[in-house]
């Protein structure tokens, strides 16, 4: 008896020592086709496959966001009285700028300037050529913002096409590979710019909009000395008294979509309009946040609060540095898809809060007699002028 168990013990071991031995062969044969696939490149061209096709998926989803913008726009250029609205998409879409040259930087900002105003005055000439005379500014302002929008997102379906192109062409896998990387966050930007074109459409305030109402909110609150008037191309300025302190507030002219030119409003106001003594220019603006930080929180700072892209910035520096006038800041924070989307309420409670920051800073930075200047900045559109 036990010697047919050891028998059976013997033969159940050589039976899984075979298994084993099949088991490892097998395992070494794989390993020798996979490593002969990645040196022949194979392996890395099937992975080259898998992120070509996702690639060209997102690529198709922001072909639909940049057909959608633009059929927006045609149909607010209809409703507008266009005859021909493809022909203003068409020309706008791929409006280009040139940067001033770098290698040379005197004076840049004022050249920078001039190549900036030459594209938003261009962009403006062509829509308003195209409408009915009596198309209201609110409403070409919107029509510019929304083309605006689509111009940005075939820039960015244009650039990961190229990308993607380039990269299969000269069989570089680093490049799909490193496209393939940043797509979430490009496709995260293209969501955001679409979302918006929503909200410009319906002429809606949007995130960005925060400083210019804190401003709005700030006229209503002090006593008018002044109503609003148009100091300079789309921005208004009004005179108020608080605390027996003159407060200047400007901001860009609503309720259409522009940011106006606050730099160049504050530049005139203290050149200019001022006869008494300016104790402080304080700028309120939307400003990212870092993820995890609340939305609609606030901080203070010092400086020129400003996404410019200089000219404007720069001139309320000058003036600020030419007069000795102490430069505050005041931040509302929110992340990208929230500045350019409808204005959510955790930023309607931000701008609540920077308005009592704004009233804090002008009691204690100013005396009785002093002026000040509060600039909200920002995209004004859904904020009317105060009357």
């Amino acid at each position: 008896m036990f010697g047919g168990l050891n028998a059976t013990r013997l033969l159940g071991g050589a039976t899984g020592n075979e298994l084993a031995t099949w088991i490892i062969a097998i395992s070494i044969l794989a390993s020798t086709i996979l490593s002969m696939l990645a040196f022949l490149g194979v392996a890395q061209g099937l992975q080259m496959r898998v992120w070509k096709s996702q690639i060209e998926a997102k690529l198709r989803v922001l072909e639909t966001y940049v057909d959608d913008v633009k059929e927006k726009a045609r149909e607010k250029l209809r409703k507008a009285g266009v005859k021909d609205p493809d022909q203003v998409v068409r020309r706008t879409m791929d409006y280009f700028v040139i940067e001033p040259v770098s290698i040379e930087p005197t004076d840049i900002t004022r050249r920078l300037e001039r190549i900036l105003r030459t594209e938003e005055e261009r962009i403006e000439e062509i829509v308003r050529r195209a409408v009915e005379p009596g198309t209201s500014e609110v409403e070409l302002k919107n029509v510019v913002t929304l083309l605006a929008i689509g111009n940005a997102l075939n820039l960015l379906y244009k650039y990961i096409r190229h990308l993607l192109l380039l990269g299969l062409k000269t069989k570089n896998a680093m490049l799909v590979a490193q496209l393939w990387m940043m797509l979430p966050l490009y496709m995260r930007i293209a969501k955001a710019y679409h979302d918006a074109s929503e909200t410009i459409e319906k002429g809606l305030p949007i995130g960005d909009a925060a400083g210019p109402f804190a401003a709005y909110m700030l006229a209503k609150e002090f006593r008018e000395i002044k109503p609003p008037e148009e100091i300079v191309k789309d921005t208004v300025y009004s005179i108020h008294e608080f605390e027996g302190r003159r407060v200047y507030i400007v901001r860009a002219k609503g309720p259409g979509s522009t940011v106006g030119r606050p730099g160049e409003a504050v530049e005139k106001l203290v050149e200019e309009r001022l006869k008494e003594p300016l104790a402080a220019i304080i700028t309120i603006d939307a400003a990212l946040k870092f993820e995890g930080e609340d939305t609609g929180s606030i901080a203070e700072g010092s400086g020129v609060a400003m996404g410019d892209p200089g000219p404007e910035k720069i001139r309320i520096e000058r003036i600020a540095v030419k007069h000795g006038i102490p430069l505050h800041a005041i931040a509302i924070k929110m992340g990208l898809e929230e500045a350019i989307t409808t204005m959510k309420k955790e930023i309607v409670e931000g701008v609540s809060k920077a308005v009592g920051e704004a009233k804090n800073l002008i009691l204690e930075c100013c005396r009785p007699g002093d002026g000040v200047i509060v600039v909200g900045v920002g995209n004004t559109i859904g904020i009317g002028v105060q009357s």
